[in-house]
């Protein structure tokens, strides 16, 4: 590790699937990911990750929702919207509303689907076709665009965070 500047990482298994399952359906859960969004190409093939990183969301609407039933698809869109928009305090976002940002995700219901395993997590997920972020698009028949409309986020850990909206104050930024 000291030689190459590698890393360790560790999988650990804490819930049963039954438990997960169990969990979607709880009406204050909203959904979200800690892991990094890593190109399944180059250097990011050098280490491994959590299949999460790369099928998230995609395993929420076709496992939990299309296969499992656990929630409905209006249940999970508004979990990966709204809800966490909400609870993070992320003003003008989580919502197609007038005056809000427009992020939104295109996709297929009866195809999007998760591909990565423990063994081989670096499978990008299918079944979008078209993402819009700010308002522009990001990805376009599935691939990306060379568009970079991201902004910095700021929620309620900012300190110059306001109760009631602190639109305007986030500056631009592209990535």
């Amino acid at each position: 590790m000291i030689e190459d500047g590698s890393r360790v990482q560790v999988v650990y298994f804490l819930m049963s699937e039954a438990n997960v399952a169990k969990e979607t359906a709880l009406p204050w859960m909203s959904f979200g990911s800690d892991a990094g969004a890593l190109a399944p190409e180059g250097v990011f093939l050098k280490s491994s990750t959590h299949p999460r990183a790369y099928g998230n969301v995609a395993r929420l609407l076709g496992k939990y929702v299309r296969e499992e039933k656990t929630l409905t698809l209006a249940d999970a869109v508004r979990k990966l919207s709204a809800q966490p928009a909400h609870n993070l305090g992320l003003h003008d976002r989580g919502l197609i509303k007038t005056g809000y940002f427009a992020d939104l995700v295109v996709f297929d219901p009866a195809t999007i689907a998760d591909h990565g395993t423990y063994e081989k997590p670096q499978q990008l997920a299918t079944g979008v076709s078209e993402v819009v972020v700010n308002g522009q698009l990001a990805l376009v028949g599935g691939e990306p665009t060379p568009a970079r409309p991201g902004r910095v986020v700021r929620g309620r850990g900012w300190t110059g965070w306001k109760d009631g909206g602190c639109r305007g104050e986030a500056k631009d930024w592209t990535w």
